[in-house]
């Protein structure tokens, strides 16, 4: 197939959005401090998008002849962001989950969208620009929060 590198990308994209569904829920769960109300609903909703848009990228996979990846030790394998494994403060988590939402953001702009571009894929290229757009909202909320920490 000459779009393997673009399914590949969308399988691996795939791959972090289970890591980040996964690591949201842990920080929902076991977040604990003085913004404990605003942020265990900010991580909801974050991993209840990460969801919609898991289901997105697999389906485009689909769309475009690729089979999208289904099991959590292909995704572990595939993913560029690791899991969280500690029980992290909040100024901690919302440090991580900004470097990890940056990491997806230049992987798609430096990979996911050339790819696209080469095949003249346009649904694809839409569905890259509209989860850059998603992702840069959460860091620019993230950074307006942590401004006062």
């Amino acid at each position: 197939m000459d779009n393997q590198k673009l399914i590949n990308f969308l399988n691996q994209l795939l791959s972090n959005y289970f890591v980040m569904y996964v690591k949201l829920h842990r920080y929902h769960w076991f977040i604990q401090g003085k913004h404990f109300f605003e942020l265990h609903k900010q991580f909801e909703d974050m991993y209840q998008t990460f969801a919609e848009d898991l289901d997105a990228i697999a389906e485009r996979v689909l769309m475009i002849d690729g089979k999208p990846l289904a099991t959590m030790s292909k995704y572990l394998k595939e993913a560029t962001l690791e899991e969280a494994t500690a029980d992290d403060k909040e100024d901690e988590i919302t440090a991580k989950l900004i470097e990890d939402y940056q990491q997806i953001i230049k992987e798609i702009k430096e990979k996911g969208i050339p790819y696209a571009s080469e095949q003249d894929d346009e649904p694809t290229l839409d569905l890259l620009i509209s989860l850059q757009g998603k992702l840069e909202k959460y860091v620019w909320m993230l950074h307006a929060y942590r401004a006062y920490e």
